[in-house]
């Protein structure tokens, strides 16, 4: 078993906060059980109901208790809303890698959020983690996503065919990584040192 994570807060920007899940973002978490597709290739509950709100919530507690990952909810600084979650996945840390997934409430699609939050991830993992290399899986018709990956600096490695069982099918994913050496400088980047 692997020990136990704390997920600290770290900022995204100068717009964004990544923080630990809390009860009070269940409204975030009605909001995406309500999409078409974040229920089919996450754990979020469909339907929604307060009970399976809380379940979902604590088993992101659980996930960094467990050692398994850091999942964060990416709030807006200047109200505290909560727009999306992004985590890193640890599973295959002992191996020198990690993943990245995000996904956001499709009231905060197409502000730029997910590319700050998935920057700050990918600053904390590769450079304060020293994770050799970072992994992520985006849909082939899911543009928004691949380019928000390669807008970050992530590489386009290759199509895996029938990677993942996304609802019912098994779908193709287009994988994507980003080592240390792919950082700009954080000043380059916008970034101030954490």
């Amino acid at each position: 078993m692997a020990d136990s994570l704390d997920v600290p807060r770290l900022s995204a920007g100068d717009r964004f906060l990544l923080r630990a899940w809390e009860l009070g973002d269940l409204p975030l978490v009605r909001e995406a059980s309500d999409d078409d597709y974040i229920p089919l290739i996450t754990t979020v509950p469909t339907p929604y109901s307060p009970a399976a709100g809380e379940a979902f919530v604590r088993r992101q507690w659980e996930r960094a208790s467990a050692g398994t990952g850091c999942p964060f909810v990416i709030e807006r600084k200047e109200d505290g809303r909560p727009l999306g979650t992004i985590g890193l996945w640890l599973k295959d840390r002992g191996e020198g890698r990690a993943s990245v997934g995000y996904w956001l409430a499709g009231s905060a699609r197409g502000q730029g959020v997910a590319a700050e939050a998935l920057r700050a991830v990918a600053y904390w993992a590769l450079g304060d983690l020293r994770i050799p290399r970072l992994q992520l899986y985006v849909e082939p018709w899911n543009a928004a996503s691949w380019r928000t990956a390669e807008r970050v600096g992530f590489q386009r490695e290759g199509l895996l065919r029938s990677w993942q069982r996304v609802g019912e099918e098994r779908q193709d994913m287009i994988v994507f990584s980003m080592l240390a050496a792919d950082l700009p400088p954080r000043a380059a980047a916008g970034m101030s040192a954490a």
